[in-house]
């Protein structure tokens, strides 16, 4: 079942085109982030709340969100890790 919450969760990606694989901490319901391999935009194919990362976030939060290839972000005019809901 997708994620269907409003808030930011923790997506898991992989570019049907090339087959590249990303997390992100900046995932959110309905929204894609943009293959920086193929510039196609791609659902995450597994979401869930932060706060239960299951062992698998690896992020690095010092590590700058690519704006210009999330969906939210472009839609917002800006950083969407800001959004308060």
């Amino acid at each position: 079942m997708p994620y269907k919450g409003k808030r930011r969760c923790f997506g898991e990606y992989q570019c049907p085109k090339c087959n590249r694989k990303w997390m992100s901490g900046n995932s959110w319901a309905d929204m894609g982030q943009e293959c920086q391999n193929c510039h196609i935009n791609v659902l995450a194919h597994k979401q869930r709340p932060l706060e239960k990362p299951d062992g698998l976030d690896a992020s690095d939060p010092s590590r700058e969100h690519p704006q210009h290839l999330c969906e939210k972000c472009k839609k917002l005019g800006r950083y969407c890790g800001r959004v308060r809901w």
